[in-house]
């Protein structure tokens, strides 16, 4: 399945989760953030499926529970383990914000909801508010995947879309700039705010952690060119792929703000 055809089929099933939270009445960062909701999943029929008990489910079984004690301390794992044909690629990352117990479990929660939403499937991919887990008899790092993407959006529309746009626009390219900045702690992550009259807009980029800072750009700058096809003129809006997302609020959606 394309890209454009995913974005379609659940665009509109994914803005009633997200006019859901527009409209409560709680604004407040730690109340936004008890919650760790389920966004969207993709089951891949092309790589078939495994028998319980099998090689293939060994290995899977093997390389979740020996991931958790990474997530505690890098909120990023991607890892391989076990023999062709029964080699599993995994990747787990974690919002910036969420690491330590927040990482292990999301872990927890995103492994058990993919195997129950893709049961047997040999991959599959799984997107809650904060983290991602992808799993595939294929290796897939160090590449951009673009093909799982999908779109968030409010119906809220503002009172000036074009200049909301060119300023939703500039503080993601900021932000994608100082995320794939050279440093020695390349985290592939940044957020920030923007003041706009009485209100701030605020805003979030990251990479999963297995690209190169210049591929994460590339990346990004993909999506963000994609803000006048997802969210034009709306107060809120996210684009969310395999391998990078930004999302942009007109309220504080994090549980830090660096």
């Amino acid at each position: 399945m394309s890209s454009s055809s995913v974005s379609k089929r659940i665009v509109l099933v994914l803005n009633l989760a997200v006019v859901a939270t527009q409209v409560l009445p709680i604004r407040s960062v730690s109340s936004m953030n008890k919650t760790n909701a389920y966004l969207y999943h993709k089951c891949s029929e092309i790589e078939g499926k495994y028998k319980p008990k099998s090689p293939y489910e060994e290995n899977l079984n093997f390389i979740i529970n020996d991931m958790y004690k990474d997530t505690f301390v890098r909120g990023f794992v991607y890892a391989y383990h076990g023999d062709d044909p029964n080699t599993v690629y995994i990747l787990l990352q974690c919002r910036g914000d969420s690491y330590g117990p927040k990482c292990g479990s999301c872990l927890t929660t995103a492994s058990s909801e993919l195997r129950r939403r893709c049961p047997m499937n040999k991959a599959g991919i799984v997107w809650f508010d904060k983290c991602l887990l992808k799993f595939s008899p294929t290796a897939f790092f160090e590449k951009i995947d673009d093909k799982n993407k999908f779109y968030m959006y409010s119906t809220k529309k503002v009172s000036d879309p074009a200049s909301f746009n060119a300023k939703t626009k500039a503080l993601l390219t900021e932000l994608t700039t100082k995320a794939t900045r050279r440093s020695d702690k390349l985290l592939l992550y940044e957020t920030g705010e923007m003041k706009l009259g009485k209100m701030k807009l605020y805003g979030m980029v990251q990479c999963t952690r297995d690209l190169w800072f210049t591929v994460c750009k590339t990346c990004l700058d993909k999506i963000i060119g994609e803000l006048p096809k997802c969210c034009d003129g709306k107060e809120g809006g996210r684009v969310v792929s395999g391998s990078c997302n930004f999302r942009y609020e007109i309220y504080p959606f994090l549980d830090t703000v660096r």
